[in-house]
């Protein structure tokens, strides 16, 4: 039996025959199924939001995962990204190596089914800045290839600005030891690191079809935007944390 009440009406609909599928599938097996991402906020857009879930397991093997082929390929039709399958001991060891994306996890999510793994989890700050560190980096040098490529064009700059949100929510978290911290507050934020702010809300508005620019403003916009990445690089190469968790 699925144990939260807070979810989105569509969303329940999909889930909880989903997840009494896996249960039935798995038996004793899995010992947590958690939603996360929008699917857990009031974000949520019916079939435009994919349905996240975190599923834990005892033991992962080919003939465990095999089971779950035919329903996976059903979900996937409706919405439902295939489901990320850890132990909880896969978790522990690698809070060092994805702090980003455990307390994206954490900042929003419900627990459905088992206990709840996410809850006590806390992250060391140090890992955190080194994967913010690790992420403005890979992304500059992949922008700037992208650009060597293909030319400045609208999606290289919507991919990068998906992909930048967690970080600019971590250094967020770094800097103010907060926890829940939504996309625009996330941007507001940088304005504090004498960094042009303006730069990425726009970035986001041209994703969400708010903005449109020309080629050659385009190709202006897009050498501010990279100018403020390298800046950006620069800050968090030099951020010294003073605590060191981030615990809820």
């Amino acid at each position: 039996m699925m144990k939260s009440l807070n979810l989105d009406k569509f969303v329940g609909k999909l889930v909880e025959p989903y997840i009494k599928e896996l249960i039935r599938l798995s038996g004793d097996n899995i010992c947590s199924m958690i939603l996360f991402g929008s699917a857990a906020t009031k974000d949520f857009i019916p079939r435009k939001s994919n349905i996240n879930l975190l599923v834990v397991c005892d033991e992962i093997d080919l003939p465990n995962l095999k089971k779950y082929h035919k329903l996976v390929r059903r979900g996937r039709k409706r919405g439902i990204v295939a489901p990320l399958f850890l132990t909880e001991q896969h978790i522990k060891s690698s809070m060092d190596v994805f702090p980003i994306e455990f307390l994206e996890m954490k900042d929003s999510y419900l627990l459905l089914h088992g206990k709840d793994i996410l809850g006590k989890l806390a992250i060391n700050t140090e890992n955190l800045r080194l994967e913010c560190e690790e992420q403005l980096k890979g992304k500059l040098v992949r922008l700037r290839q992208s650009y060597l490529e293909r030319g400045v064009n609208v999606k290289i700059i919507t991919e990068s600005i998906t992909s930048l949100i967690p970080v600019f929510r971590s250094l967020v978290r770094l800097r103010t030891k907060a926890i829940k911290v939504d996309k625009e507050k996330a941007i507001e934020e940088l304005a504090k690191l004498k960094i042009d702010s303006h730069v990425f809300s726009t970035a986001l508005d041209i994703k969400k079809g708010k903005c449109k620019l020309k080629r050659k403003a385009l190709e202006l916009f897009f050498e501010q935007y990279i100018k403020e990445i390298e800046k950006l690089c620069i800050y968090t190469d030099s951020f010294k944390s003073k605590t060191k968790k981030i615990k809820k």
